[in-house]
């Protein structure tokens, strides 16, 4: 997978003054779109999106320094189709508009060239399963909130806490299925997931029972589950276990994440500093390369 990776970032590197279809990319990569953006979000950090604009803006800024070309050919070449539209998105990344960069040959801000790399440790195993789930429901209360990639979400933090607790326990009596109780459950990201785009975020129950008035229910088709399991320091680490899918379960095994919701539960332990979780993400079995190829 990461070799595979590793040609779509080259891929990238040869087009960077043409259009990228990102679907092209996946092909490049040996999975599907949507698989390619959570692996690349998830080992880089910063979505697919914003790491070729940057590189753009790279590449261009040199070119700006450079001093041999007007601005607007630099800017309609790596797909600007106004100066003004140019210097917003230059000004974004260096701090300083491209007129004021060649003027002054100010100092400018440079993305590296990605490469991935998998580092084996060995330090620790991770315990999951795979399950094939009929269709079930999400029954609960919904909120539309920002994403966040590390630290606290709080408007999360807020919609529960406006939760009253007798809502809460009327709908934990519905919880018939795995995972039982209370979970959480994220779903309709933004394809780029980007910092502050939307999620429709639940705080229901898994079940077969039908939605009681003034609460929403998320459909949940028939498909396969990694199912993850962790205990240890909170909020430390559920992030972890988060990251280590991402970066070393997937590249690992033969599975790629498919659309679909992302659940997730947890039990604090009573002084609230340790938490067992288990994480539920929707996935499917990536497909054999054809026969020569490799």
């Amino acid at each position: 997978m990461l070799e595979r990776l590793n040609q779509a970032m080259e891929h990238i590197e040869s087009r960077l003054d043409q259009s990228i279809d990102v679907a092209g990319l996946a092909r490049i990569a040996a999975t599907s779109e949507y698989h390619l953006r959570r692996m690349f979000s998830a080992l880089a950090g910063m979505p697919l999106s914003e790491y070729i604009r940057r590189r753009r803006l790279t590449v261009a800024g040199a070119e700006v320094l450079d001093g041999r070309e007007p601005l607007l050919e630099i800017a309609v070449r790596y797909g600007y189709g106004s100066g003004e539209a140019f210097a917003r998105a230059f000004r974004a990344v260096h701090g300083v508009g491209p007129g004021e960069a060649r003027r002054t040959g100010a100092a400018l801000v440079s993305q590296p060239r990605l490469a991935f790399r998998l580092t084996v440790e060995g330090s620790s195993s991770m315990r999951y399963r795979v399950v094939d789930r009929p269709d079930f429901s999400v029954v609960g209360l919904k909120a539309r909130v920002p994403l966040v990639h590390t630290g606290p979400n709080q408007a999360i933090i807020d919609f529960v806490r406006g939760i009253d607790p007798r809502v809460s326990e009327r709908l934990e009596k519905l919880s018939d299925q795995e995972p039982k109780g209370i979970v959480s459950v994220c779903d309709d990201l933004d394809p780029s997931r980007a910092e502050g785009t939307g999620l429709d975020y639940y705080h229901g129950v898994i079940t077969s029972a039908a939605a009681p008035e003034g609460t929403v229910a998320l459909a949940v088709p028939a498909g396969t589950w990694a199912v993850f399991t962790v205990s240890g320091p909170a909020p430390q680490a559920i992030q972890e276990l988060w990251r280590d899918v991402f970066t070393q379960w997937f590249p690992s095994n033969p599975y790629r994440s498919r659309r679909g919701p992302e659940i997730l539960r947890t039990r604090m332990a009573a002084d609230s500093t340790e938490a067992d979780a288990e994480l539920w993400l929707p996935v499917e079995r990536e497909q054999a390369e054809p026969p020569g190829r490799g």
